[in-house]
């Protein structure tokens, strides 16, 4: 197998674990289920990653990565008329039934015990968040009312909270646009 193909086989492994995770959670999605979903043998799989462990790293850090990819695409973006706007769609990146934040938000809940290297990923990239909120919050005209940059990643928080216990996206919007009422 070519460094190519194995790279791509690994990969392919990443989305599959990401997807299940998502299902079942971290503590239930074991690495026989794995394997099996991405159909490849037990052995390749320790092959590739050498553990749940390192797996669910990988999974973290390819979701940060992507996250962190489409935020700045958000803030750089000239499509955006104002830092209102950019705050935003920043907040329906994350708040979405599919959205990758979703197994960040996930992995608070579930593996700071147990696989701590990974938690900090997650934190990391919080840490990350408000700060760039911090900058377009800082950036926003002198408004009677600022949110502040917490606000906004508690009101991401809460909103993702809402979708996943109501399967519902018709109030996201309609909240997000209460919460900027000055914009």
């Amino acid at each position: 197998m070519t460094t190519l193909e194995r790279s791509s086989k690994k990969l392919q492994v990443i989305h599959t674990a990401i997807e299940l995770f998502n299902i079942h959670g971290f503590h239930n999605t074991g690495v026989d289920l794995i394997a099996k979903e991405s159909k490849i043998p037990k052995g390749t799989f320790y092959n590739y990653f050498h553990s749940k462990e390192r797996l669910i790293e990988r999974c973290i850090s390819f979701q940060k990565s992507r996250l962190k990819e489409e935020v700045l695409a958000i803030i750089y973006s000239s499509r955006y008329r104002n830092p209102i706007d950019k705050i935003k769609e920043i907040i329906v990146l994350h708040v979405n039934f599919n959205s990758l934040y979703h197994l960040l938000l996930k992995a608070i809940f579930e593996i700071k015990q147990m696989y701590s290297g990974a938690y900090r990923m997650v934190i990391e990239y919080r840490k990350w968040l408000l700060r760039e909120l911090f900058d377009l919050v800082f950036s926003l005209e002198n408004r009677p009312l600022k949110p502040d940059a917490n606000m906004v990643l508690n009101l991401i928080d809460g909103l993702m909270f809402q979708i996943l216990s109501s399967n519902r996206l018709d109030e996201r919007d309609v909240v997000v646009e209460r919460f900027f009422w000055w914009g």
